[in-house]
Parts: structure tokens; C-alpha cells; sequence
């Protein structure tokens, strides 16, 4: 096994040796023209077009990783290509990224050239493996307001992908292991491969005349080889040797005079040429003997607005970040029509929605709410019905509740406590989220805003359970959390979740474009040494509105960018239906994912321990102080994770860890 070191530079951690290209305007100024990396020299390429075909990849282009909390920019400086080492429990999904850069242009469209992506499965001694496609899966990182963010699914039939000259860009590689899988390490390979354009493919076709003139030949041969009643024998050895001099005359056509030539063998790109052409990247991954809880431990609620857009705070329909990365289409729709209240009481919805919410990956959802828009008695009696049909379900027990986004006032609160009078009527054991960030204002609750901030619970007392609190309140005062904590009543099944909402920024968490990748799973971080028992975002698909789906994607004015989208529509994209998820999307799994494994350190060595894992590796010290580099991650995830392989092989194996300086 490598050191946390070795992974971390495998990852993307160091830069070794590397020849970086000036840039304009920095450093005294210059230019990059005519600027050759090192990798060139002693290079043959000629003066002429480049055949990628003939040679190495590795002469045309960068290929380097990088971890997934790296934000790969279009100028990112090539790296020293290593072997990628992960490291993953059962039930977790765990990224990498595949930087690439042109040194050459072999393509004579505008572009600098193509590259085609493949990956082998990833197989163990014990001939267990992670089958690509299902457990791998490969997606390109697309820019939005130039920062790397979009994951758009790679199509495993046609994986080319197209590259800019001066340009880096980058590829996301996902592990996901199952529940079942077998320990053990796990090894395969990534072959990035130089091609011809599809373009220049399409050029080396058949021209017009070709193609009528093998039509034509074609339809001949199957006039005379359709089943029929021969005369005689002699009349069918006619008929085939009459076939047999079509086909022959079509194998004679000038398109196919390269595969005379090679015997055939011409177009076997994909295998023989491809592995002696393509820069081969080592891939392992040690899946360590222990698994992720089915049910995270902490729900983490979402946001989603109907229909790709930005839909009233009230009323909003908030799904669940599960701890296997359930984020589906399927969800994300039944979620958005339960905003409608006669789409949640239809046939199908209501199995759909016994389904979802019975999932043991959920741990918690809102009710769908439409009576708070109107006070009518049959919106009264469809809320009735609601609730007794669903307090009868097991999943009753992670419903709760969003009766008002953020009360102001003392009207406001009484409206919230007016509402969980209903509701309570109806089910005693309800419970009701209230989010906030100030006390009401027109009280007398307490002499000082931040003192009447907390004494909130003591206003919606018994009306709200789950007292959500803003991260902007605290800025990056951890020392305030013990007196919100102090007014919350465990005793009562009251709860603490915190929240975020266009603030806090910069520097410290949130999940805005352009933050750094740890800045977005330090949110998790924070969450859990904060205490806090769950987490709610307002959205996650809150861009301008748009009336097709295929619209560009406009993010909300007075908004910082990316705030409330974590997610774009795929038609954007391709062709799909499918929604695109965003490198922060993945980066809130991966802080979930996180949070497990701590609270898995602290089950064995107590709480105190577990705050203090997350200052010696340096990972985490408060809102403003926390790793900017992916190394003190996987530290932390290997001070938990071998005292876990090396319990379960009973001290058989011996273990290295070399802390790096965070």
C-alpha cells in the first residue's frame, strides 16, 4: 500500500519538475508563443499533418490527475503524469479527475484535436471487479462563467471528447462501490488516445457515387440471393457465383483500398494501434472492510424548484442527498409534482411516493404543503388526508414540515404557530422546520438582536421542532454555537439544523462558483463540528426562469454565482433528459461521505477525539481556517480507515502513513 503522500501526489497533490508556460502579463510579462514543454524534445512529428494514428499520444498531448476538490481551469499548468491511488468504504463514491492539455494540434478543423477515452474494469486478485459503466463512470467537466463545473456524462459508445488549443480540460472519473463488494484492491486502466476528428473521419467516407454505386450493388446481391425455387443446381451455383462477383466488386472500391492494404486490420483502432498509441494511466483502488451506513446519519435537504425553475421558498419541495449518491431523474420529477396538490393524491404518485420515501437511503423529507396559499376548506381537508395517510406509513418518522421561509415579525411567527395548531390536531407527533437569522422584529424578547436570535425557540415552542439556523449568524464565531444550543430542548425531540443561503462568502463555506473545491466540502465540515443534526440548502435549481428546458442557463441576478444551483438541465448539454449534476453537487456527497467517516472514529474514540482528528491532519480548525489542498483529506480518511482493516484482518498487515504538512 502507497502512503497518503504518494496518493496525494498521484492525485494531483505536487507539482514535480514541471515547465510551466509564461503568461502575459504576470511575472514581468512575456508571451507563450513558441513556448515547448519539455515533453517535445527529441519529438519527430514533422512539418507536415499529423497522423494520430502514427504517433504516441503522449507527443500530442498533457494527461495528468487531479483530485476532485481541484478546480481544473482552462490554464491549469501540466503536471508529471502518476498512477492514481484511491482509497473507499462499501457503499461510498469516491472522484478523481483527468486533466488534458494539447501540445500540438492534430486537427485541422479549429480545433486542436480529439481524444478518446476508454477504461477497463477494475479488478481484484480475487477476480472481484467494479464494472465500467455501472461502478466507473466517466463525465466532462464543462465551465459555467469559466469555472469548471458541469458533469456531463461521457457516452461509453462514443467517448471522443474534443480539446482547444492553449486550453486544459478536464475529465471526472467516479468509483462508486457497492454495499456487497468484495475488500480488497482493486487495479485497472484509462487509455487517453489521440484520434482523428469525427470530422476528418467523416471526410475519409464514402463519396456520393460510392454510395449509389454500392447501394446499387448491394440490392443487387440480394435480389439474387433472396430465397426462391431453383430450377436446377446449376441455375444456384450461377445465381452465387453472380453474388460472389458483386461483393467482390465492392470490396474493390478505392474507400476500401486501406483495408486491402492492412489485410483488414486497417481500422483496429480500438484495441492493437490504440494500446500502442495511447498514454495509459494506472488506476487502483483499495476498498477498505468496512461500509458506509445505508441511511447518512446526517439528512442534508434540497431544494427543487418545478420544472427547471425558480419556484416561490414557501411550498419548495426539498429532496435528500443520500449516502450512495441518489440523485435521480426519476425523484427530482415525483418531487417537483408533489408541489401540486391534486398530482400528490393520484394513483401512481401515491406509489411513487410510498417508494421514495420508504427508500432506507432517505433520511428525511418535507411533507408537500399547498394549504399555506390558501385557507379554503377543502385545501384543509386534503392536508387532513395527507397527513393520516402518511402517519400510517413507517417513513412517518423523517417527515416534517416548512410551513414559512425565514419569519420577519410577530405576525409572521403567529401564522407559523396558527398552522401547527392545524397540523398538530391532525397528528401530534408532526413536526415543523422554521428557518431563521434574527428574532421577531415588534418583540420585546430580548435586549439585543443576537440574545433575541436565540431566544427564538422559546417563541415557537411547542409550534417548531427542527429550529434551522443561518451559518451567516455565527460568521466565524464558533463560540456562539453553545449558546443557540443551549435554548434547544433534545428532551422535547427538538432538533438544531443549520443552513446557508447566499451568505456566508468567501472565505468562509458555502457552494458558490469559483470557491475552492474544499471551501464546498468544508460545509459538511463545519456542520459536524458544529453539531448540528441536519442541513438544509434552499436550492438547487434556481436559475432564471426559461420557458424550454435547452435554454441558456442564467443565474439569478443579486445572487452570488452558483447560489441555489447545483444541477442543470441536461437538454443544455445533449440530447438527454437526464439532469447534469455540478463538481459541488459531488463535493456535498463527498463531505456527507466524510461526515460518516468521522462520526465512525468517534463511535471508538469519543467526540473529542473526533474534533481532534480534524485538527491533526490539519483538514479542518473553524470557518476561516481549513485545508486548501486535498492531502490533510486523506490523511483523515486513512487515520480512520486502517485502525478499521487492521481490526478486521486481526493485525495481519502492516501499514504505513506519512502525515504530510497540511
Amino acid at each position: 500500500m502507497e502512503s497518503a503522500e504518494s496518493n496525494s501526489a498521484a492525485a494531483g497533490g505536487k507539482t514535480q519538475n514541471n515547465s510551466v508556460p509564461p503568461v502575459e502579463g504576470v511575472a514581468g510579462g512575456g508571451t507563450s508563443y513558441g513556448w515547448v514543454d519539455g515533453g517535445l524534445q527529441g519529438s519527430s512529428l514533422g512539418n507536415g499533418a499529423i497522423d494520430p494514428t502514427k504517433v504516441h499520444s503522449a507527443d500530442l498531448l498533457h494527461v495528468w490527475s487531479m483530485p476532485s476538490t481541484a478546480n481544473v481551469s482552462q490554464q491549469e499548468a501540466p503536471r508529471q503524469l502518476e498512477h492514481v491511488n484511491l482509497l473507499a468504504a462499501r457503499n461510498e463514491r469516491e472522484s478523481f479527475q483527468i486533466a488534458l492539455r494539447p501540445k500540438v494540434s492534430w486537427a485541422t478543423s479549429g480545433i486542436a484535436g480529439s481524444v478518446q477515452v476508454q477504461c477497463t474494469d477494475l479488478c481484484s486478485s480475487a477476480g472481484d471487479r467494479l464494472v465500467v459503466g455501472q461502478s466507473v463512470t466517466l463525465r466532462r467537466v464543462v465551465p459555467m462563467l469559466g469555472v469548471p463545473d458541469a458533469l456531463v456524462p461521457i457516452d461509453p459508445l462514443n467517448s471522443q471528447i474534443n480539446l482547444l488549443p492553449g486550453e486544459t480540460s478536464a475529465i471526472w472519473v467516479s468509483l462508486n462501490v457497492p454495499c456487497g463488494q468484495q475488500p480488497g484492491i482493486y487495479e485497472g486502466e484509462i487509455f487517453i488516445t489521440a484520434v482523428r476528428t469525427e470530422t476528418e473521419s467523416r471526410g475519409e467516407s464514402l463519396t456520393k457515387s460510392e454510395r449509389y454505386q454500392l447501394y446499387r450493388e448491394l440490392r443487387s446481391c440480394l435480389d439474387i440471393t433472396e430465397h426462391r425455387e431453383y430450377s436446377s443446381s446449376e441455375e444456384m451455383v450461377q445465381n452465387l457465383t453472380s453474388a460472389s462477383t458483386t461483393l467482390r466488386r465492392m470490396l474493390d472500391l478505392p474507400s476500401f483500398q486501406d483495408c486491402q492494404e492492412s489485410n483488414g486490420l486497417g481500422d483496429m483502432m480500438d484495441e492493437d494501434i490504440m494500446n500502442n498509441v495511447a498514454v495509459r494511466l494506472k488506476l487502483s483502488l483499495t476498498v477498505w472492510d468496512f461500509t458506509l451506513p445505508l441511511t447518512p446519519s446526517l439528512p442534508a435537504v434540497f431544494g427543487i424548484g418545478f420544472v427547471w425553475s425558480m419556484a416561490p421558498k414557501v411550498g419548495m419541495t426539498h429532496l435528500i442527498i443520500t449516502s450512495g449518491g441518489s440523485f435521480n431523474t426519476e425523484s427530482v420529477r415525483f418531487s417537483a409534482d408533489g408541489e401540486i396538490a391534486c398530482e400528490f393524491w393520484h394513483t401512481r404518485a401515491l406509489g411513487l411516493a410510498k417508494e421514495y420515501y420508504s427508500d432506507p437511503r432517505l433520511a428525511a423529507y418535507a411533507v408537500p404543503y399547498a394549504p399555506i396559499l390558501s385557507s379554503t376548506d377543502s385545501a384543509k381537508n386534503s392536508l387532513r388526508r395527507e397527513v393520516e395517510i402518511l402517519k400510517s406509513e413507517a417513513h412517518w418518522s423523517k417527515s416534517y414540515f416548512y410551513l414559512w421561509d425565514e419569519p420577519l415579525n410577530v405576525e409572521q411567527y403567529h401564522v407559523i404557530r396558527s398552522i401547527s395548531n392545524e397540523l398538530q390536531s391532525y397528528a401530534s407527533d408532526v413536526r415543523i422546520l422554521t428557518t431563521y437569522y434574527c428574532g421577531p422584529s415588534g418583540s420585546e424578547l430580548a435586549p439585543s438582536t443576537f440574545e433575541a436570535f436565540v431566544k427564538v425557540p422559546n417563541v415557537l415552542r411547542p409550534h417548531t421542532q427542527i429550529f434551522c439556523t443561518s451559518e451567516w449568524v455565527l460568521g466565524t464565531r464558533e463560540d456562539l454555537v453553545k449558546d443557540i444550543v443551549a435554548e434547544i430542548r433534545p428532551d422535547l425531540g427538538e432538533e438544531w439544523w443549520t443552513y446557508v443561503c447566499m451568505g456566508p462568502s468567501d472565505p468562509q463555506p458555502n457552494w458558490h462558483l469559483g470557491m475552492r473545491g474544499t471551501q464546498h466540502r468544508a460545509v459538511m465540515w463545519r456542520v459536524w463540528k458544529e453539531g448540528g443534526t441536519g442541513f438544509l440548502y434552499w436550492g438547487t435549481n434556481c436559475y432564471e426562469k426559461a420557458m424550454i428546458p435547452s435554454a441558456e442557463i442564467c443565474f439569478r441576478r443579486g445572487l452570488p454565482p452558483g447560489d441555489g444551483v447545483l444541477f442543470y438541465p441536461g437538454e443544455v448539454f445533449s440530447s438527454s433528459h437526464e439532469p447534469v449534476a455540478s463538481t459541488r453537487l459531488e463535493r456535498v456527497l463527498s463531505g456527507m461521505q466524510d461526515i460518516e467517516y468521522l462520526k465512525l472514529y468517534s463511535s471508538k474514540y469519543g467526540r473529542e477525539e473526533g474534533l481532534a482528528l480534524l485538527e491533526k491532519t490539519g483538514m479542518y480548525f473553524g470557518p476561516d481556517r481549513y485545508a486548501h489542498d486535498h492531502g490533510p483529506i486523506d490523511v483523515m480518511r486513512g487515520e480512520v480507515a486502517i485502525p478499521e482493516k487492521e481490526a478486521a484482518y486481526n493485525l495481519q498487515h502492516k501499514w504505513k502513513v506519512i502525515v504530510m504538512n497540511p
